[in-house]
């Protein structure tokens, strides 16, 4: 059953999700201690609780973040400039959506400007901004690479994600050493076989 919202409440950007009280989030993680067999109270533990409380707070603050936000600031002057901007091995810390453990890898952003560009900071910062949620690869590729094409409006992007999910590395089948790959190509990187093997090739890849 959805919780009826209250002032007090407070409200997921993202989402519009009424989040619990810090209380009741705290309480959650001894429940999940005790479930795991030990004690929430003895001296190792008693802390626990309040610390992995503020590491979510940081680990999904993504939920409080507005990356078309975060676009909004171009600049025109760029004498002409009409190639490829890139940004390479951005780095990703994300979290599984399924089994809420840490996906970590790397993101590769490129764009073919329009008349004006963002500030390169910009763009890790949607990266983060997106991957500070429960997520799926596939789905964080795709909204990073929407946003920039949407606010920006370049006549083209292209992203790619090669990450590892500790979800298979840590628990299952237990694979070390795999890389999952995901990519995302927009306007003439999707339309034009060059600009795209240009991108590739400078993030050396030969394929996705």
């Amino acid at each position: 059953m959805n919780r009826i919202l209250k002032k007090s409440d407070m409200v997921s950007l993202a989402t519009g999700i009424a989040r619990p009280s810090r209380e009741e989030a705290e309480e959650a993680v001894r429940t999940l201690i005790r479930w795991a067999g030990d004690d929430p109270e003895r001296e190792g533990l008693v802390g626990t609780p309040d610390r992995v409380v503020r590491a979510y707070e940081e680990f999904f603050g993504g939920y409080d973040e507005d990356p078309r936000e975060m676009l909004q600031r171009t600049f025109e002057e760029v004498e002409g400039y009409d190639e490829v901007v890139m940004l390479r091995d951005i780095r990703l810390e994300s979290h599984c959506e399924h089994h809420m453990v840490p996906i970590i890898g790397k993101v590769h952003i490129g764009y073919l400007p329009d008349r004006r560009v963002v500030g390169i900071s910009k763009l890790a910062r949607v990266v983060d901004a997106y991957a500070r949620r429960l997520q799926i690869q596939e789905k964080l590729t795709a909204q990073i690479a929407n946003t920039l094409q949407e606010v920006l409006q370049p006549r083209g992007v292209a992203v790619v994600i090669e990450a590892a999910h500790q979800c298979m590395t840590t628990r299952g089948v237990h694979k070390s050493d795999v890389a999952m790959v995901t990519s995302r190509m927009l306007g003439a990187f999707r339309d034009n076989g060059e600009t795209r093997r240009e991108f590739l090739t400078m993030i050396g890849r030969t394929s996705t």
